[in-house]
């Protein structure tokens, strides 16, 4: 990575890595900007990250990174949603303190593979679904009580005022 060091934003967010935050990262010397959130990627956030002075953006959120924060230099500007989604994580900016830990069950590996994203994706369309018909029960049962009560208005406008029911003289 030492070819890199004139690097200023690196985003690799959204591509399936795995591993550990490499250790070179922190010879990117001029690096701005660094985004590496939903990924696979585990274990803690090298100490080394700490020597981007320049570091203004940093997301690792929703990944599966374990330990405590680095402190100091840049990373004491950084909110919980650069670190959101990372059961594991303690330390500031998070709520959990690196001493409460142990709260949690010990980390086991994610998997994040094709099996969580299709019961995602069912959980989705199940919603989805009932939000659809709630909405055709709720409009139906509308519709009966407004045209019960309208009933002269509704079929003057819709019946007898549409087009398709009059006559040319």
């Amino acid at each position: 990575m030492a070819n890199l060091a004139a690097l200023q934003a690196l985003n690799l967010s959204h591509n399936d890595l795995t591993g550990s935050i490499p250790q070179s990262l922190g010879s990117l010397s001029n690096l701005e900007a660094l985004d590496l959130s939903c990924n696979l990627l585990s274990g803690e956030i090298p100490q080394q990250l700490n020597q981007l002075t320049f570091l203004a953006i940093f997301n690792v959120s929703y990944n599966c990174l374990t330990g405590a924060i680095p402190k100091g230099n840049q990373f004491n500007t950084f909110g919980n949603d650069s670190f959101e989604g990372n059961l594991w994580l303690c330390g500031n900016p998070l709520s959990t303190k690196c001493g409460n830990i142990e709260v949690l069950s010990s980390p086991q590996h994610h998997s994040y593979d094709g099996e969580n994203e299709e019961s995602s994706a069912l959980v989705d369309w199940f919603i989805i679904s009932m939000g659809y018909i709630s909405g055709l029960v709720v409009g139906a049962i509308l519709g009966c009580i407004f045209t019960d009560k309208k009933h002269e208005w509704f079929v003057e406008k819709f019946v007898r005022g549409s087009p398709h029911n009059r006559r040319s003289a």
